[in-house]
């Protein structure tokens, strides 16, 4: 189920047919999933492109609204504003090992293509899954890397999978999810998606359609979990952005966790990527001086509202598309889809 399910729309843009990140030609996601006694928890990859990216670079921004992670990669993304490697999202002790399996998917890509590769810049996003996940085993390894990009594809699942196995969400069950927008520039159809890991917020101020029923859950529950997670938002598109324009566009998606509730509490980390598929930049250039296609700001304000629309639905797809899990040490989170029929009320 995801929120369109319940006869929710969001927003006014209309979406891509799957409603994904994957909706962005040539964008895919993949998930290996963990799931014992002590463990729930996971990877996730989007692959940014079918070829290989270290190749032909993407034009790449990222934004840290709150900087309370661990991400790897982001220094060169500041500083190139390109991306050169798909882009994994883990727990947050296992990020280096998560890193060192993308240095090694790279250099066996690389080899197999036949390019000279002497440094890379794998990134790595996390969210902490300690509640739910015996974090200290850093249970995900090479091998869960490989099989989540071996299992990358268009109709990806969403919710407890993958990264988000052992995420909470405003003191629900977090998890992945997705979604996308369309727009119409000079009589040609553009798309932007999202992906999100959702491990943020606190129920009391849980809002859906404009509607506090965080609050309404929270005395049902009583529960009041503070604000110790995080938000990972991967933001993709097709429209020729270049690096700046990317950045001020993944800002954006705070809109959409500020229109759910969530004030980006201190122990909260925010950290939002975008990339764009037009306008590669190769490794290896010919020529000093190449042509790209230009954005102009004129029209920005639609990639403004297409981010921030796209990611209040995959938020929300994240929490209704999860089912309940109980992890280490017996914690419970409950899936939102318990409490959709209260928008109704």
């Amino acid at each position: 189920m995801r929120i369109r399910d319940y006869g929710l729309t969001v927003g006014s843009l209309p979406t891509g047919p799957p409603n994904r990140i994957s909706d962005v030609p040539g964008v895919t996601a993949g998930h290996a999933t963990i799931v014992t006694e002590a463990h729930n928890t996971g990877v996730t990859v989007v692959l940014p492109c079918p070829d290989n990216p270290f190749v032909n670079k993407l034009p790449c921004a990222s934004f840290v609204l709150n900087g309370f992670g661990k991400t790897a990669g982001l220094v060169q993304i500041d500083e190139l504003g390109t991306l050169e490697t798909p882009i994994a999202l883990t727990n947050t002790l296992n990020v280096g090992l998560v890193h060192d399996a993308m240095v090694e998917y790279m250099a066996r890509l690389c080899e197999k293509d036949g390019v000279e590769m002497r440094s890379v810049n794998p990134v790595v996003c996390e969210c902490n899954d300690a509640s739910l996940n015996d974090i200290r085993h850093r249970a995900v390894g090479q091998e869960h890397v490989f099989a989540a990009i071996d299992a990358a594809c268009a109709e990806f699942e969403e919710g407890a999978v993958g990264c988000g196995r052992g995420m909470t969400c405003h003191g629900l069950k977090g998890g992945v999810g997705s979604a996308s927008r369309r727009i119409e520039l000079d009589g040609r159809v553009y798309t932007l998606g999202v992906l999100v890991q959702t491990n943020h917020g606190q129920l009391r101020d849980l809002t859906i359609d404009h509607r506090p029923i965080g609050e309404d859950i929270w005395r049902a529950l009583n529960e009041n979990k503070p604000d110790r997670g995080s938000c990972i938002v991967i933001l993709a598109t097709d429209i020729p952005l270049s690096d700046r324009q990317l950045k001020r566009v993944v800002k954006r998606c705070s809109v959409g966790l500020a229109r759910l509730g969530s004030f980006i509490g201190h122990g909260s980390g925010e950290v939002f990527i975008g990339f764009s598929t037009a306008n590669r930049v190769p490794h290896t250039p010919v020529r000093a001086i190449v042509d790209v296609k230009a954005f102009s700001e004129d029209y920005i304000d639609l990639c403004f509202r297409a981010a921030a629309e796209a990611t209040e639905e995959a938020v929300l797809n994240s929490m209704v598309a999860a089912e309940d899990v109980t992890g280490y040490g017996g914690h419970t989170r409950l899936s939102l889809s318990h409490f959709m029929d209260r928008l109704s009320r």
